[in-house]
């Protein structure tokens, strides 16, 4: 499915459009803007993320989300990052949909994502106060950017080859490259 928007809707027509529908939908300033079906690759990196992931932090104070966690990076603007941390407490909304303060945000790139995840969605996702770090994964290479604000300044690394170790301060941990891409054939 491309990319493009759909009508214009207000927030609360979003909600019920985007409950009702068979894939998940992004809100931006009463644009919805349908999300793109995944390959295996991109599935394979978000499963080995979160497993490599899960083992460094079990016991802490984090809470783990797939990309069916919708995060509010305004009140008219609605995305769905592949994956997201929280650090202590999650705040959601009384439903549960949506959260409000992920610390580390991760998106695996397609070809048709791979511009505006680099673009506009790390813009935005970098304007989330508790946001910490915003990961931009690789699905055709072992290449990751890693965004990190430390004293609210935003400094992007990159990490290429199975042998790169991410540094990722905000959750206390490393992260080798060769366990993101585990079973990945390029």
């Amino acid at each position: 499915m491309a990319i493009d928007s759909l009508r214009q809707m207000t927030v609360e027509e979003y909600f019920a459009f985007d409950e009702a529908s068979e894939y998940k939908n992004e809100y931006i300033d009463g644009e919805v803007i349908p999300m793109t079906g995944g390959t295996a690759n991109h599935a394979e990196i978000m499963w080995n993320l979160g497993f490599a992931l899960g083992l460094r932090l079990s016991g802490g104070d984090f809470h783990f989300y797939t990309s069916a966690m919708r995060v509010r990076v305004s009140p008219t603007r609605y995305l769905y990052p592949d994956f997201s941390i929280v650090c202590g407490e999650p705040e959601l909304d009384e439903n549960a949909i949506n959260l409000f303060n992920p610390t580390l945000i991760a998106e695996v790139l397609s070809p048709a994502t791979a511009n505006r995840d680099r673009g506009f969605k790390r813009a935005q996702y970098q304007s989330i106060a508790s946001l910490r770090a915003y990961l931009v994964i690789d699905q055709f290479k072992a290449h990751v950017e890693v965004d990190s604000r430390q004293d609210n300044i935003w400094q992007m690394q990159e990490y290429s080859g199975l042998d790169a170790i991410l540094p990722l301060p905000a959750l206390g941990c490393e992260l080798p490259l060769a366990e993101i891409y585990a079973r990945i054939s390029f």
